[in-house]
């Protein structure tokens, strides 16, 4: 499976660890990513991944066209509510997309670990099925 990973900046550390702490789940699916948050994931865990453009620069819209032409499976954003900078991703474009190309998408850590968990278990092997 195809997962995207987008984090914003006061995100990025609770995503390394989740990605740390998901490992071993992780290793055996194709993980995306924006610029920064996808060097971060590859510095924690040493997991590839291929890495869009930074999210202010365009890689946010490379991660949606993935989303729009249904090359992601699943996506996760952790994204600061509460002190989101003006060069952040906006998590509206992002969740849009997801909603209408049905996308599973996590915005929280909670919510990521549902996904997580569930993938492991095949909860989302409907998505094979899905883009066939």
């Amino acid at each position: 499976m195809n997962i995207g990973f987008i984090a914003h900046d006061a995100k990025k550390k609770l995503m390394q660890n989740f990605c740390i702490a998901y490992k071993g789940i992780l290793s055996h699916h194709n993980l995306y990513a924006t610029g920064t948050t996808g060097r971060l994931i590859e510095e924690a865990t040493n997991l590839p991944v291929h890495k869009f453009l930074a999210g202010h620069l365009g890689g946010e819209q490379q991660m949606g066209s993935q989303i729009e032409h249904n090359e992601m499976d699943m996506v996760i954003f952790l994204r600061d509510p509460v002190t989101q900078k003006s060069h952040e991703p906006d998590i509206s474009i992002a969740v849009k997309l997801c909603d209408t190309y049905n996308i599973p998408v996590a915005t929280n850590l909670a919510t990521a670990e549902l996904l997580i968990k569930g993938l492991e278990r095949g909860d989302l092997d409907w998505r094979e099925l899905y883009k066939n």
